[in-house]
């Protein structure tokens, strides 16, 4: 329990970090962050349940990489103050991406 929650503070993080980074990501309070991360944990699953590891955000290559760009465009409609452009899920999808390979978010 306590290695999901940690995971879900360093999501969060590394959201609040994007949305300072990324235009077309607005910035998030931490509130916000947290919640988001869990949206798009919660979509990711629900991806990955539906159609296989292969579309997930999770999973490699490009399809992977436009599947987690398409999660944090629509969790824009769930989390409130979270204004997402598409080039802006697209470089967050990215960059996200980039931080997860120096510290993984997923539990592995």
């Amino acid at each position: 329990m306590l290695r999901l929650i940690i995971r879900f503070i360093v999501s969060a993080l590394v959201l609040m970090f994007v949305g300072f980074l990324v235009p077309g990501f607005g910035p998030l309070s931490f509130v916000n962050a947290l919640i988001a991360a869990v949206v798009i944990s919660v979509l990711g699953y629900a991806i990955e349940a539906l159609f296989g590891k292969n579309l997930s955000p999770q999973g490699r290559g490009i399809i992977g990489f436009l599947t987690s760009a398409v999660v944090i465009y629509l969790s824009q409609f769930i989390v409130r103050d979270l204004d997402v452009t598409i080039l802006g899920a697209l470089a967050a999808a990215l960059i996200i991406g980039i931080i997860d390979i120096f510290v993984p978010t997923e539990l592995r």
